[in-house]
């Protein structure tokens, strides 16, 4: 049985990455003009890593393999109805609306849509923004996995040291989902998610089209997050990938994985290593 000291892990910078057919840097290029202060970070046939609003985001341009689908959107909170508004009217752009730009239960203006890469985007305006809008992966438990939020923030927050719940409003007494969560916010490393449980029918699950990147240091922390997040029902993948129980992908990364694949030819030894891999060896790969 391996241990770990808490004080071995650090806090991690965690970052959602989108799988595109191929067009990582055309959507890149479509989102970061529409948000302030975003740019294009990294630009390469591979991976285009960019942020909004200081926000990363990775690109990669993985082919047709993975589809994106509404059970891990973008939710975007804005301070103003106009500055909704605007925003939807620029990102549903060659898209289609899922839940129409109008006015809520929940808020005086809300709407989600799917845009012309397939990302979906829940956009609403609170007061809770001071300056410049806040951007969060927004997490769906459906089918199967309905019921399971309230399971997925303790489950995490037991993994993550540095994480704690902001908000959590569960599905009122006498509803026939009461007890059930209807919305909440968490923080993991001061990396921000809603998580829902959604009923109804959906035909959409957790797949590898959205994943969250993880950046360690060293490999006690890569083998920590690996443990954790693969224990009671996660799967091992391939490259660094893995699913947790409830379906959802994850990368586990060296942080020095960019410095070791710094030219052609040091990147092509580095990735054959990283082909043979389930979790990524540190070692292995600096030896290469």
């Amino acid at each position: 049985m391996v241990f770990y000291s808490i004080m071995e892990i650090q806090t991690n910078k965690i970052y959602p990455c989108i799988w595109f057919d191929q067009n990582a840097k055309e959507a890149a290029s479509f989102y970061t003009p529409l948000f302030p202060g975003s740019s294009i970070d990294v630009d390469t046939p591979m991976v285009v890593n960019f942020n909004l609003n200081g926000n990363k985001f990775m690109g990669l341009n993985g082919g047709p393999m993975f589809q994106i689908n509404p059970s891990i959107s973008i939710f975007v909170y804005t301070a103003t109805i106009e500055e909704t508004n605007k925003l939807w009217s620029n990102l549903i752009e060659g898209g289609t609306a899922m839940m129409d730009i109008n006015e809520y239960p929940w808020s005086k203006r809300y709407g989600w849509l799917k845009d012309k890469f397939g990302l979906t985007w829940q956009i609403s305006v609170t007061t809770d923004v001071q300056t410049g809008p806040s951007i969060s992966p927004s997490m769906l438990f459906t089918g199967d996995s309905f019921g399971k939020a309230a399971e997925a923030i303790n489950f995490y927050s037991s993994i993550f040291q540095n994480a704690k719940t902001v908000r959590l409003i569960p599905y009122p007494e006498g509803d026939v989902n009461a007890n059930k969560v209807m919305c909440s916010e968490i923080e993991l490393n001061q990396f921000p998610l809603i998580l829902m449980d959604g009923p109804g029918g959906h035909d959409f699950h957790f797949n590898e089209a959205i994943s969250y990147v993880i950046t360690c240091e060293n490999q006690s922390e890569i083998d920590y997050y690996w443990d954790h997040l693969t224990a009671e029902g996660g799967n091992e993948s391939r490259c660094g990938w893995l699913a947790d129980k409830f379906g959802v992908s994850w990368q586990i990364v060296p942080s020095i994985l960019p410095s070791l694949m710094s030219s052609p030819e040091r990147a092509g030894r580095v990735m054959a290593e990283v082909m043979k891999m389930n979790k990524l060896i540190i070692q292995t790969l600096i030896d290469a």
